[in-house]
Order: structure tokens, then sequence, then C-alpha cells
């Protein structure tokens, strides 16, 4: 059942936290290439068993695998750095309802593209790495594209960065969350 224009769909937008800071100054995001993560009948189709809650967890993993692409990207962009100076190697996942995101099941089964910004009301959570993942994503960074490619070695890797739980606030802590770092 494709997603209408009025229904309204939970999804998981990958960031970083130069992106979070973006949506806490000026109160919304554009997503990069509007793509985001979601539960859809392809995604449920592709899984033989899970409730709503384990989807919605493969939703959010593969938008904290994206965030990795972005810190990479980021990375090569020299712009990430925290308020240390130093870089910030944390995934982001924002958590936000939309209406009129797009299935996209040629690109893959979770994936949706939104139909605009997403605005700080539509926020449900954000997830964000603690500190002691760092290390981990700062070396799955290096290394996701090769993962994507099928390198075992590099899957290992970043199999270490997503052992790592991202921890949950609420929208309105985000800007004292991003004041810690």
């Amino acid at each position: 059942m494709p997603a209408s224009d009025q229904e309204k769909m939970r999804v998981y937008i990958p960031a970083t936290v130069p992106m979070l800071r973006e949506l806490v100054t000026n109160r919304e995001l554009a997503p990069i290439g509007a793509t985001a993560f979601a539960v859809t009948p392809a995604l449920r189709e592709a899984y033989a068993s899970g409730d709503d809650e384990e989807l919605a967890e493969v939703a959010m993993g593969e938008a904290a695998r994206a965030s990795l692409r972005l810190l990479a990207a980021e990375r090569e962009d020299d712009d990430e750095s925290g308020a240390s100076g130093r870089p910030v190697y944390r995934r982001a996942v924002i958590a936000a309802d939309v209406t009129g995101a797009k299935l996209r099941p040629d690109l893959d089964d979770a994936v949706v593209k939104l139909a605009a910004p997403i605005s700080y009301d539509q926020i449900g959570a954000v997830h964000v790495d603690l500190a002691e993942a760092e290390p981990q994503v700062a070396k799955a960074v290096d290394v996701v594209d090769a993962a994507d490619l099928g390198d075992t070695d590099a899957e290992f890797v970043l199999g270490d960065a997503e052992d790592h739980q991202l921890a949950w606030y609420a929208a309105q802590e985000l800007p004292f969350l991003l004041d810690l770092l």
C-alpha cells in the first residue's frame, strides 16, 4: 500500500552533529537527498517475522549506517568539529512524523523520499551515539564504503560501531545535548 499525502509515517533521518545544530538553529532541516528510512511494506515483506517495534529498529539501523556515510562526507569536507575543535564521530538519527513520504523500494526496502524539510515540531526523538562509541564510529567511517562492497574485514569493523546503541533524546533536550558536545 503506497503512502498517501495524508498518511502520517514515522521516518528515521540520518544526520550528523552539524546537521542537528542546523535543525536547532533554523527549526527545520532538509535531509540530504530528502532521504529517510521507515517501516515500509517492502521492509515488512523482507522479514518473515518481527513486530512494528523490531522493524522500526531495522529502519533506524539503516539510518544509523547512512549517518556513517554522512560523517565520511563531512570529514572529507573537514567540516565536522565539536566545541573542542576535534571531529565529533557520533551517528545521529532523527525520528520524525511526516506526511507525503514516497516509498523508494528501488533504492532499498526501508528507503523513503521526504516531500519537504522536517520542522522541529515533527521530531519524535533524536538518537545519538554516546561518547564511548566514538573510537569505533571513527574507524567505521573509514571503512563504510568497503563494507557496503562486501569486504568482510570492513564489515567486522562496522559491526563494532553498530554494537553501540544510540541514546534517546527528546526534541527539547537537543539544544542541551549539543552544548555538551
